[in-house]
């Protein structure tokens, strides 16, 4: 990505910013793990139990909570407007990898994210903003790091 395109930092980029993140879980011999994250109960299971979704849907859940994050960040930065943001993700995974198959990769090998962002603004800058969510998004590149080819749809809708 061309650098005139990156949005400044919101932060001293001299001075570094560390953050811890906490979550504790329980399992009782289960496929269920019921996690808490500050104050919030987070339930993970299996489709055949189904009190939860499982961690590669929460995964999913992740990079869309993400998205929506940066999405927000940066459209402050730029002064974009726009009302909401629809997202939806899917991934693909060989099951064998988790049940112990050697040579198969127990997560994901693609993603692919469909983000629909209802705004009156210009595509340009629509696209500077796609872009430096992209470049900024911790989730999307934790999964592009773990060589998951990540597809990203980006559509202007106008606002209603």
């Amino acid at each position: 990505m061309d650098d005139t395109e990156l949005l400044k930092p919101s932060i001293n980029p001299n001075i570094k910013a560390i953050g811890i993140r906490r979550v504790t879980a329980r399992n009782e011999g289960t496929t269920r793990s019921v996690m808490t994250v500050r104050d919030h109960a987070v339930i993970i299971d299996e489709p055949s139990s189904n009190t939860g979704p499982t961690p590669l849907e929460m995964a999913l859940s992740s990079l869309l909570g993400c998205e929506g994050v940066i999405i927000n960040r940066c459209a402050e930065a730029m002064g974009f407007k726009y009302s909401a943001v629809d997202m939806d993700a899917e991934g693909e995974v060989d099951q064998r990898g988790s049940r112990g198959v050697r040579g198969v990769r127990p997560y994901f090998t693609w993603v692919k994210i469909n983000i629909r962002v209802y705004s009156n603004e210009t595509s340009e800058r629509f696209a500077k903003l796609s872009k430096n969510v992209e470049y900024r998004c911790p989730v999307m590149n934790l999964f592009r790091s773990a060589d998951v080819k990540v597809t990203a749809n980006w559509e202007l809708l106008p606002e209603t």
